[in-house]
């Protein structure tokens, strides 16, 4: 009964510690959470990007095909003068956004340079459906030179390379104002209180304004609805497996869940025989010597 005892207190210290380690270690990492949390969060003039209810965010929720398709018309025709997106093909548009005939008419508007050909030269040819997004500039320094001094970023994993993604981008777009009193800008700096890396300052200017462009389908070109299309477009294009992988994951629960039940009833029926069994403990007395 002793060694029972001592055993026991022994192993009982043994489980406060780990439980005051692992206290210990979920109050650090929570700290650590915390810090990282607010370090990305908006000061005096900087504005941290409200939650909006993005049509595409939910368990069962799909992309919307028709504003990525407007989004692309976006892309082009706005962001492509200064954005790349050298991640995606003309090839992925095809049965998300474009039919295989317009997706080859949008490559064929490039001029890609190739070979070399038999004369062992270079030479430009038509784009074609396997072909990536062009780089509107020829390499890097072209490209600060023509945007006093800043790299545009490549649009292709942008929304996800950014904190607060869909709503971050569509903030950014939509958020240009006058800078406030006492704020001294920079020569060709732009005032965004949602560019949170340059102070409020960047050197992109507003790109959208109501009716900059004109939608193949009759969508009045407003700029918030410009900059919902574009988002979406973005966001497709940085997870264009999206639909697909909720797809799955919805398959797979239709699966697992009449399994799980099975096994479930299996195990119930397995161990019905021992929860229901009686056992009796009885102490036999000694037997009397002779």
């Amino acid at each position: 009964m002793n060694r029972f005892i001592k055993h026991t207190s022994r192993y009982s210290g043994i489980l406060s510690k780990l439980v005051a380690t692992s206290g210990v270690l979920g109050g650090a990492s929570i700290g650590l959470y915390y810090v990282l949390n607010e370090s990305v969060k908006a000061s005096d003039l900087e504005l941290h990007p409200p939650s909006y209810p993005w049509p595409h965010n939910g368990f069962i929720k799909s992309l919307d095909h028709s504003a990525i398709r407007r989004g692309y018309e976006v892309y082009k025709q706005v962001c492509a003068a200064c954005h790349g997106m050298k991640f995606v093909a003309y090839r992925e548009l095809v049965g998300v956004s474009h039919t295989e005939a317009e997706a080859k008419a949008e490559a064929a508007e490039i001029q890609v340079l190739d070979g070399p050909g038999d004369d062992g030269k270079m030479f430009l040819r038509e784009g074609k459906l396997f072909d990536h997004f062009p780089n509107p500039y020829a390499n890097e320094e072209t490209a600060r030179l023509a945007n006093n001094g800043a790299l545009p970023p490549d649009l292709s994993l942008i929304v996800l390379a950014r904190h607060g993604n869909e709503d971050y981008i569509f903030s950014l777009l939509t958020g240009y104002c006058d800078a406030p009193a006492g704020v001294q800008m920079s020569d060709g700096m732009h005032f965004n209180p949602y560019f949170a890396s340059g102070g409020g300052q960047t050197a992109m200017a507003q790109a959208l304004y109501n009716e900059a462009i004109e939608y193949s389908d009759g969508t009045p070109a407003t700029q918030s609805q410009m900059a919902k299309d574009v988002v979406t477009f973005l966001s497709w294009a940085a997870q264009p497996e999206h639909d697909q992988r909720k797809k799955m994951s919805i398959d797979a629960l239709l699966i697992l869940l009449p399994l799980t039940l099975m096994v479930w009833y299996w195990k119930r029926h397995m161990w019905s025989q021992v929860k229901t069994r009686k056992i009796l403990f009885r102490q036999e007395k000694p037997q009397k010597k002779s």
